[in-house]
């Protein structure tokens, strides 16, 4: 056991990184689109993979739900070698530019969560994305012909807490959707000195009575899946010119 959550043994996580929330979304990525597939971690069903990508060697992690489970398998990923994260999830939308199912690519995060004030002591502090990471993700996305809404989300600990009469003032503030894991994650990148990004499928508006048909939200994630591995692709080649 070289980490006490992820307890992949030395070496078998890759450098880039996914990071799904959900164990099963990442399961169906590695089957779906990860050649020579590996399962590293199923311990409290953290499930994580290693497989290539176009001969890119990529690792595929489930964080689980909210910052304080993110920020446990972030600090172990890189205690095992990562030193490129991108979130890979979904978010509730608050801009009325922005529709279900679309693709959403962070530039920082509001960060009304706990775990990034117990990091930083209650210190003033705005998480952001990666440059590099985030100009991948928008010309990937651009490729496809899925270009995502770039700009700010909001990171929040209570799914529920956040009402439809809260939408108005946080769209004047700029605020694209809200998730639950971003800040924690490029938080933690920055202290300890590696790099992190997020990509996004917009689900449902906030106080939507319904949720968005499945499929669209499969497409999104299929998009948004495709868009993350490509932009490893651009980053790993980027690395090699310089």
């Amino acid at each position: 056991m070289t980490q006490l959550h992820v307890r992949a043994p030395e070496g078998a996580v890759a450098e880039f990184v996914l990071l799904p929330g959900d164990p099963n979304r990442a399961s169906r990525i590695a089957d779906t689109f990860l050649d020579d597939v590996v399962r590293y971690n199923d311990h409290r069903q953290l499930l994580g993979y290693t497989g290539t990508y176009r001969g890119l060697r990529v690792s595929v992690q489930a964080t689980g739900m909210g910052c304080p489970s993110l920020a446990i398998v972030t600090e172990e990923l890189i205690r095992l070698g990562a030193t490129t994260l991108v979130r890979v999830g979904t978010a509730g939308i608050i801009s009325d530019r922005v529709r279900p199912g679309e693709l959403i690519v962070a530039t920082g995060s509001v960060a009304n969560d706990g775990t990034t004030r117990q990091y930083l002591r209650g210190a003033a502090y705005a998480p952001v994305a990666d440059h590099a990471i985030l100009r991948a993700l928008e010309d990937a996305g651009h490729a496809a012909g899925t270009p995502p809404h770039v700009g700010l989300i909001q990171t929040e600990d209570a799914f529920y807490a956040t009402a439809p009469d809260d939408v108005p003032e946080l769209r004047s503030r700029g605020v694209l959707a809200i998730e639950m894991e971003a800040s924690a994650l490029f938080l933690i990148a920055a202290l300890r000195g590696v790099r992190a990004g997020c990509a996004l499928v917009a689900s449902n508006h906030i106080g939507d009575p319904e949720f968005v048909p499945q499929a669209v939200l499969d497409a999104g994630v299929q998009a948004m899946t495709h868009m993350t591995l490509e932009a490893g692709l651009a980053l790993a080649s980027q690395e090699v010119h310089q």
